[in-house]
């Protein structure tokens, strides 16, 4: 019987390579040409140290920004580069439709099981990282999208709870994580189309702390997020974090008896450091806040506060600029 049926992406190796070059590239390529001005992948710091680490797969850690354009584009860029094609995580509240979980699967997704109890959450937790852990010691890479929240003020701050559970059973936890092979990747959006319905979501919640995003919010997130105009987007690869690990456990050698809890949020903080520094900063101007203006002219709300939703999209743009200059 297999364990991992209910969470595991469909093998379709041969047939999803003459997918993928046939429909889902000229599709990806069709939507850059229409939503971006360009889709660039570039790299912080040494190139060919990079290409060396990534070699034998890697679990690609990223900011997140859109639902679906953040794993769809770095997947292509990867695998017309590298022919790497990474096991990319989505979580099932996604499948609004009935047709998009077979589908997601037969392209190489995993799913995240989200919205059980807490008893359940724990065993899907468990059987998530060991399926993650399979893939790693099979030398596939991996995109797992963090917790939705960190993508609407832009405050990208890797969360805590992802690490844990991705080395749940591990003695060791940082030779789990150097298992892992964790590789930072920084995703920049010149113009995200959906910060007018993050701004919005933001106010909902403000005004109602149990108001909860429907399927059909979802839907409308993925649809605006792979219509909307971006500009010009940038990926910029890092180096794997293990010889920083290996370089905090030489200047810190009682981190390796530490509680999990305070291992874990030293290699959050190297995570960080590695995307906070590869962020692309953007040229803006006057016709920045134009556009602005016309994103709030969007959102339509009965108690609508415009101050209040300015205030929360000018954040999502100005977070990462100071989180650079803090890391750099």
């Amino acid at each position: 019987m297999d364990k991992f049926k209910q969470i595991r992406a469909y093998h379709t190796e041969w047939l999803q390579v003459i997918f993928d070059w046939i429909t889902i590239f000229p599709y990806l390529l069709h939507l850059a040409h229409k939503t971006t001005t360009s889709v660039e992948l570039s790299y912080l710091g040494d190139r060919k140290q990079i290409e060396r680490d990534i070699r034998h797969g890697a679990f690609f850690m990223t900011n997140h920004r859109d639902i679906c354009m953040d794993a769809a584009w770095l997947s292509w860029r990867l695998r017309v580069r590298y022919f790497i094609r990474p096991y990319i995580g989505i979580g099932n509240n996604l499948f609004g439709k009935w047709w998009i979980e077979p589908l997601v699967r037969a392209l190489r997704c995993f799913v995240v099981i989200r919205n059980v109890s807490p008893r359940e959450q724990l065993m899907q937790s468990q059987l998530l990282s060991e399926y993650i852990m399979l893939l790693r010691r099979r030398h596939k890479s991996i995109w797992l999208a963090q917790r939705q929240g960190r993508a609407k003020d832009g405050n990208d701050v890797t969360q805590p709870a992802v690490l844990k559970m991705l080395t749940l059973g591990s003695e060791d936890f940082f030779e789990a994580v150097k298992l892992l092979n964790i590789c930072p990747v920084s995703i920049n959006y010149e113009y995200d189309p959906c910060d007018y319905l993050k701004a919005r979501e933001m106010q909902l919640v403000r005004d109602n702390p149990n108001w909860k995003k429907s399927k059909k919010d979802d839907l409308i997130s993925m649809q605006v997020g792979i219509e909307g105009k971006k500009g010009r987007v940038v990926y910029r690869l890092t180096p794997t974090i293990n010889r920083d690990i290996d370089e905090l456990l030489k200047e810190q050698p009682t981190l390796q008896e530490a509680p999990r809890n305070e291992q874990i949020q030293a290699v959050c903080n190297l995570i960080d450091k590695h995307i906070h520094q590869a962020y692309e900063i953007y040229d803006r101007g006057e016709e920045f806040e134009q556009y602005l203006q016309g994103q709030l002219e969007k959102i339509h709300l009965p108690n609508k506060d415009d101050m209040f939703l300015m205030e929360k999209m000018r954040e999502m743009y100005a977070k990462p600029i100071e989180n650079y200059y803090k890391a750099i």
